[in-house]
């Protein structure tokens, strides 16, 4: 399933930040289904990658109706520890973005089942940065990333994860753009200790 183009290959770097999001199949924030990742290079632009994953497990009818990824689509897809796998290096070696803290849950709680390591980068929440660059809409909306499309006017195709990745990526470019600021700690190098409230 890539109804959008995405890249299926990583893309060279240097990036200034990673924006990632998932599916997932069922209850479980284990199951991930599908990885969507936004590129965000040292001029600010975007490149997405997104690949299916095979979750071993049920798909709940309600996940389905949200995200539209069935059990026959991720037959032929890696399961989590090879996808994970795969694009370990360049996680660990990035920050990374995120819409709400369930992407990095998910991977927190899918590196846990498979037993693997989970990257040490450090995440952003955009939620967090909105928050900063738009206070009008809390109470008013809010800092969703449906409404943040409506009043941002973001053109992407909501729960497939590279669109939501780069949905993510550009409420951050649209938030350091209104505040006149890039974001201190979104540099090519890694500054692991930053934190961001």
């Amino acid at each position: 399933m890539n109804r959008f183009r995405h890249l299926q290959t990583i893309p060279d770097g240097p990036f200034r930040f990673i924006a990632i999001d998932v599916e997932t199949a069922n209850k479980s924030n284990a199951s991930i289904c599908q990885i969507g990742l936004c590129f965000v290079n040292v001029r600010n632009q975007l490149q997405t990658f997104s690949t299916l994953v095979n979750p071993e497990g049920p798909f709940d009818p309600f996940n389905t109706q949200i995200h539209g990824i069935t059990s026959d689509m991720v037959t032929q897809a890696p399961n989590f520890a090879d996808a994970y796998g795969a694009l370990y290096a360049v996680l660990e070696d990035n920050h990374l973005a995120q819409h709400s803290r369930f992407d990095e849950r998910a991977f927190e709680a899918a590196c846990a089942r498979y037993e693997m390591s989970m990257v040490t980068s450090h995440w952003t929440n955009s939620v967090q940065v909105a928050r900063k660059a738009w206070p009008e809409f809390k109470g008013a909306g809010g800092h969703g990333l449906a409404h943040l499309k409506k009043v941002l006017g973001l053109e992407f195709h909501h729960h497939d994860a590279g669109e939501d990745a780069r949905a993510s990526a550009t409420v951050i470019l649209l938030a350091e753009e209104r505040m006149r600021a890039p974001l201190p700690h979104l540099k090519v190098e890694r500054q692991l200790t930053f934190q961001f409230n």
